[in-house]
């Protein structure tokens, strides 16, 4: 084009700017194509400004900057600007910065639209946000913005994800119109709960209205079947992909039957399935079966699997802590140590665990023996005082999960700064008396009896089965 002396225009670059978008492993011609629209005066204008956003964003995190500093120089009286930013953010795993962006937005006074809507969820979604998620469904019906199958879609999906699967399904119930994502992500969302025989009914109930299951939705019927314990009913399934629905078993589905006979304590059987598989099985269904071998006793396989995997995939740090875990469990201290010793040598360590609640609209992340939160020093506080007031009502720390070479005292104080009960004692402190709350992404649910005081909290984990 330019060669035959044609100049491009406003309308030229959108669709150039999509296609390098369409290329995020080569962000090279993208960069190109930015200073061909500075070179020609067309980089200010509103659409290809908010293509650029959408470019930089699909390159990956390390051009976020980039997008942003687009979205700083572009007008924002459009939601196709901020949702393009939100987006962003959400595809480069930076969720929360989307939710603040969001707000920004709320506060500029511009209108959301499907497409914000959906960014939103995606980064609600990621972060557990479970208020965040009602205020957009409430949102949704008082702008009547459509309840497009997309976004009926997305709902049930972040709902469960933020663990409300009894909202989920309520949204599910409501639609007038399903596809087979609306049915498959409902599946996911009671599989995840462990409320496996209704994820059966509901998969059963797809096939009678003449909706054909596709892969995805035989990934959630036998992750229901797993947590439900239906080994037979599972196996059944899996037959079917290929008699009945001529859909070929993707290792994923495996995956969910090595699961299933590892949760059903047939540790056998899952070792001859996996050997019988008709591709390589990867580290993760290997480290399935090596987590039933631990939970069923069968410590030697587990060692055997995990010292292979070591070997196999020497960089990566869950094969260290499996076999250090090994080593704990036998007692072997020695032994756990020099592992220790070689990840440092290899500069490899374990990523902390973490736990998240959202409370008056803002996620809080912990880690354990985090100190970096402004309150950590009233929160160390309130959880001395719970571990003594859980000791006085008759609470025995679980010393037997921490594999640590140490004596049980000192067992009892490496649990206690667990993330989850950091997360739980930033609750108590902000949630007045009285009150009863739901929050996503912790286990069980905590009752703290103080005096005469009773604070009682739900604490919700999408999957804990």
């Amino acid at each position: 084009m330019l060669r035959r002396g044609v100049a491009p225009n406003k309308f030229t670059f959108p669709f150039l700017l999509k296609s390098c978008a369409a290329t995020p492993g080569s962000p090279a011609a993208g960069l190109q194509a930015h200073a061909a629209a500075l070179k020609f005066g067309f980089a200010a204008d509103h659409y290809v400004s908010n293509t650029l956003i959408h470019m930089y964003s699909c390159f990956g995190a390390g051009f976020l900057g980039d997008a942003r500093n687009v979205f700083d120089r572009t007008p924002r009286d459009s939601a196709v600007t901020w949702s393009a930013m939100i987006g962003g953010y959400v595809r480069g795993g930076l969720s929360s910065d989307a939710v603040v962006l969001f707000r920004e937005m709320q506060a500029s006074g511009v209108r959301p639209d499907e497409v914000t809507v959906l960014g939103i969820l995606s980064a609600a979604a990621d972060l557990g946000a479970l208020e965040l998620t009602r205020w957009v469904e409430r949102f949704v019906a008082r702008e009547g913005i459509g309840r497009s199958v997309t976004l009926c879609n997305a709902l049930i999906d972040t709902l469960a994800k933020c663990g409300d699967v009894d909202g989920a399904v309520a949204v599910f119930e409501g639609m007038e119109e399903r596809t087979v994502v609306s049915w498959t992500s409902v599946i996911d969302a009671l599989a995840m709960e462990g409320r496996g025989k209704e994820a059966v009914g509901v998969f059963e109930e797809m096939k009678a209205v003449g909706v054909p299951p596709d892969d995805v939705a035989f990934i959630g019927v036998l992750t229901a079947c797993s947590h439900a314990g239906m080994v037979d009913e599972g196996r059944g399934y899996f037959d079917s992909m290929k008699t009945e629905h001529g859909i070929e078993p993707k290792i994923e589905h495996y995956g969910c039957m090595v699961d299933m006979f590892g949760r059903a304590g047939m540790v056998e059987h899952g070792l001859e399935f996996v050997r019988a598989m008709p591709m390589k099985p990867n580290p993760i269904i290997w480290r399935t079966l090596v987590a039933a071998c631990r939970a069923h006793g069968r410590l030697e396989l587990s060692e055997s699997i995990s010292r292979d995997l070591l070997k196999e995939y020497p960089a990566h740090e869950a094969n260290y802590v499996m076999l250090s875990n090994v080593f704990a469990l036998t007692q072997r201290w020695k032994e756990k140590s020099e592992i220790r010793r070689e990840m440092s040598k290899r500069g490899i360590t374990k990523v902390p665990g973490c736990s998240l609640v959202e409370l008056d609209g803002e996620v809080h992340e912990f880690i354990a023996g985090d100190e970096s939160h402004p309150q950590y020093k009233e929160i160390y506080r309130m959880v001395e005082e719970m571990s003594r007031e859980l000791r006085r009502i008759g609470h025995i720390a679980a010393t037997s999960e921490v594999l640590l070479d140490l004596d049980e005292e000192d067992k009892e104080g490496a649990l206690q700064w667990h993330s989850e009960k950091l997360a739980i004692a930033f609750v108590l402190l902000r949630t007045p008396p009285g009150t009863q709350e739901s929050f996503p992404s912790l286990q069980g649910w905590f009752l703290l009896v103080q005096g005469f005081l009773v604070i009682g909290i739900v604490f919700h984990q999408v999957s804990c089965f």
